[in-house]
């Protein structure tokens, strides 16, 4: 029997958890974010949600991605974000990350490794949602999501046993083209 992961060094836990990219799959991961999305509306009070969407690499079209799907979640009200957090940590889910009302959780993740289907969540409060404008604008500039993900290749091998680096290398690819969404798509998520 493995040691258990919160008892895993950051190293241990990226040679357990390594980056990984696969072709592109959108017919699988479009029925694991159906699957996750019914959870989440299950565990998810009504009157606390404003919205779920499917982002990161997975939610691009025609994009090699790691085999995880991330899904943002915003809630109405900082009050909330801490609620929501609580109500989830009680049904499975595993809190990995927390900083002013970013609040971030994966299911998944087993000391064996990862399992069949994995996810990240991501808990915010509506508004802090930077990822839908970079998935729109990618989705619309087959161009610009050709550039990401031969960046994404070759920082794969490169930090495949170095999350915070792989993502970190990637953060000024992903700022610049945010931006850019976010002056031509305006107030589309307000």
């Amino acid at each position: 029997m493995g040691k258990d992961l919160s008892m895993m060094t950051l190293e241990e836990l990226w040679e357990l958890f390594p980056i990984f990219l696969v072709k592109p799959n959108p017919n699988k991961w479009n029925c694991q974010y159906n699957t996750i999305l019914t959870s989440l509306k299950n565990h998810i009070p009504e009157y606390a949600l404003k919205r779920v969407s499917h982002i990161g690499s997975t939610a691009i079209n025609g994009i090699w991605a790691k085999d995880i799907v991330d899904v943002l979640v915003e809630i109405n009200s900082n009050y909330a974000v801490n609620e929501i957090s609580e109500i989830l940590s009680n049904n499975g889910f595993i809190k990995m990350s927390e900083s002013q009302n970013r609040i971030s959780f994966n299911i998944g993740y087993t000391k064996e490794g990862f399992a069949k289907n994995v996810f990240h969540i991501h808990l915010r409060c509506a508004g802090d949602n930077d990822e839908l404008y970079f998935r729109d604008y990618l989705n619309q500039h087959n161009n610009i999501a050709k550039e990401y993900e031969t960046l994404k290749l070759v920082l794969w091998k490169k930090y495949e046993h170095n999350r915070d680096a792989y993502t970190d290398a990637k953060t000024s690819f992903v700022n610049k083209w945010t931006k850019i969404a976010r002056l031509e798509y305006k107030n589309r998520y307000i």
